[in-house]
């Protein structure tokens, strides 16, 4: 709706531009783009023992990769696995299981592997949606392409983007958000007298709208939860600014929107079903969404990710080095005040602004946090916390809508000075104002500019099951069991295992979402706890070898018998030797075999 008044300004510059024809600095822009993203990786490079900081949620995307590319190499079902969490299996839908990500990925991963794929993935979602949004500001909002790169740099590399990157992407895969806006919101007044068909004024944009946001379900739901979120409060405050236009171009809007709820119904139908009521669905979350805020103090403040960052300030800030989707540090703020002061008149700034300060409160959570301390001070989020799907939302990630937000008024900002006219006969300015507005730019961008994510180390997959050796000791329907075989939220080795051989084996756990039991559907992280597991988990937390007795023994059997298990490995672990000797003492000694220790159990569990 906004892009009508400012497309209307562009084609009396430079006639109409429906097409933005890929030229050098565009492929240079991109270029740069890439390069960036792909420096930002560079950690794990040929590092097969290093992995992102919050590596947990890196072996579960790898997994989910892994089996995206066996799912088109073998023709299974994309929604549903038995490969993990067996006997029972995981509902693939009702996770992050990024099959918009991992279907196209397919070949690289099973050319290269679940971690190479990984990265093209982490290195795609930066790019391209710095990329996307680049060619959204040039077609739709600004002339200069330098105001297009810079505002796409910021929508893509911002600090949260890059803190989402490393572990979530979902969150991070958002270069459909400028294709979905741009579907959505009527590029010129739907009444002008050469205006097109009904064609191609609604039904063609409908269609591929429902298209598009079919595809964004396989990328990420939340996101697309923000953007029909962000999409409602920008359209109201557009109409508050400018009623004529918003009254004239709600109609063809409507119509898009409504051609493509049913385009997107209709094929989204049976994945929603298998996701909310198929085989291993769950109500609810497995943790408390409302708990997962920001502080006031991080909007101002730096990340760790950032050139100037450190990691004491952003732990008290932040719920994790994941959720720092703020800050945007002083000067980036008190650029876009100025930018919104400065540009006022215009209803689109009006209602962007309006947007960003929304979702930036909405972050905040039901109570207001202040450098660290918990004040009484009421968050707008509590009005929307008991709301249904909201109930399931991060308030923390409200604040990634604030990026796109400030990288287009940025853009704005750079593309009005760069048009900046000199009034005839006027004596020139003491200071040019765009070298003035450059610097203020580099100033408050600069403590932004990111550093390399940083990468933690692993143990790298035992040759026992790397070089498949494991084939020798598990029949058809039986399974391998890691040591600990982790059935809650945590590094699960078996998945990293599985996603690194492209699920190879059937195993138990994992780290994903399902139900609590069969006759219970409430969330909870990983299969339902075993005795034997949670005696695993335990001493390899905290190293402290319990006393194990006989009935111990004949738990661990009953649980290996629940697994359907045929061998049980150990490979690296920081409490390696009492862990040994705590699965000794259930099941006997362990052979060391190709740099594993393990436990054939087919004889226990007959």
């Amino acid at each position: 709706m906004s892009v009508s008044t400012v497309e209307r300004d562009v084609e009396v510059r430079t006639g109409r531009r429906w097409r933005l024809r890929p030229r050098t600095p565009d492929v240079a822009v991109v270029a740069g783009y890439l390069a960036l993203a792909s420096w930002l990786t560079s950690g794990q490079w040929g590092r097969p023992d290093r992995l992102f900081h919050q590596a947990g949620d890196q072996i579960l995307f790898e997994w989910m990769l892994a089996r995206a590319a066996r799912a088109v190499a073998a023709l299974e079902n994309p929604l549903w696995s038995d490969a993990l969490n067996a006997p029972d299996g995981v509902n693939l839908m009702a996770n992050t299981s990024v099959l918009g990500l991992g279907v196209p990925l397919a070949p690289v991963t099973l050319l290269f592997g679940s971690q190479v794929a990984f990265e093209v993935a982490v290195i795609g979602c930066l790019a391209g949606t710095a990329t996307a949004w680049y060619v959204l500001l040039r077609r739709r909002l600004v002339e200069s392409r330098l105001a297009a790169a810079v505002g796409g740099l910021v929508c893509g590399f911002a600090p949260g983007m890059v803190a989402q990157a490393g572990s979530h992407l979902h969150m991070a895969a958002q270069f459909l958000v400028p294709v979905i806006l741009a579907l959505v919101f009527v590029p010129e007044p739907a009444d002008r007298a050469d205006s097109p068909d009904a064609w191609s004024q609604v039904w063609r944009p409908g269609v591929l709208l429902g298209l598009v946001v079919t595809y964004q379900v396989f990328l990420g739901e939340e996101v697309l939860l923000f953007v029909a979120l962000a999409a409602g409060v920008f359209v109201l405050g557009y109409a508050l600014a400018d009623r004529v236009t918003a009254r004239r171009l709600a109609p063809v809007m409507a119509g898009r929107i409504g051609v493509g709820a049913v385009v997107a119904g209709a094929l989204l139908a049976y994945p929603l079903w298998f996701q909310f009521f198929g085989p291993g669905h769950y109500r609810g979350m497995p943790f408390h969404a409302i708990a997962y805020q920001l502080d006031a103090a991080s909007f101002t403040a730096t990340a760790r990710q950032t050139v100037f960052g450190d990691h004491r300030l952003p732990a008290l800030l932040a719920p994790n080095a994941t959720e720092e989707n703020s800050f945007f540090g002083p000067g980036l703020l008190v650029l876009a005040l100025v930018v919104t002061v400065w540009l006022w008149r215009r209803p689109l700034v009006r209602a962007l602004a309006a947007c960003g300060v929304v979702f930036a409160l909405l972050s905040l959570g039901a109570r207001v946090r202040l450098d660290g301390a918990l004040t009484e001070l009421p968050g707008p989020y509590r009005l929307i916390a008991e709301l249904p799907l909201l109930d399931h939302v991060v308030p923390a990630r409200f604040s990634l809508v604030c990026v796109p937000v400030l990288g287009i008024l940025l853009a704005l900002s750079v593309d009005r000075v760069r048009r900046h006219p000199a009034t005839a006969g006027a004596p020139p300015d003491p200071v040019p104002v765009r070298l003035l507005w450059a610097g203020a730019v580099a100033a408050a961008l600069l403590p932004l500019a990111p550093t390399p994510i940083r990468t933690v180390p692993t143990w790298p997959v035992p040759a026992f099951v790397a070089e498949g050796t494991w084939r020798a000791y598990v029949p058809a329907g039986r399974t391998l069991v890691s040591v600990p075989p982790v059935t809650n939220a945590g590094q699960s080795p078996a998945m990293l295992w599985s996603a690194r051989t492209g699920l190879a084996f059937t195993a138990p756990g994992g780290f994903f979402i399902g139900p609590r039991s069969p006759d219970d559907p409430a969330a909870r992280w990983g299969a339902p706890d075993r005795p034997t597991s949670l005696l695993l988990r335990r001493v390899a937390d905290t190293g402290e070898v319990p006393q194990i007795g006989e009935a111990d023994r004949r738990q661990a059997v009953a649980d290996l018998r629940h697994w359907r298990a045929a061998v049980v490995v150990q490979g690296g672990l920081h409490h390696g030797d009492p862990v040994r000797r705590t699965v000794e003492a259930l099941l006997g000694p362990a052979r060391e075999v190709d740099g594993a220790l393990i436990w054939d159990v087919r004889p226990l569990v007959g």
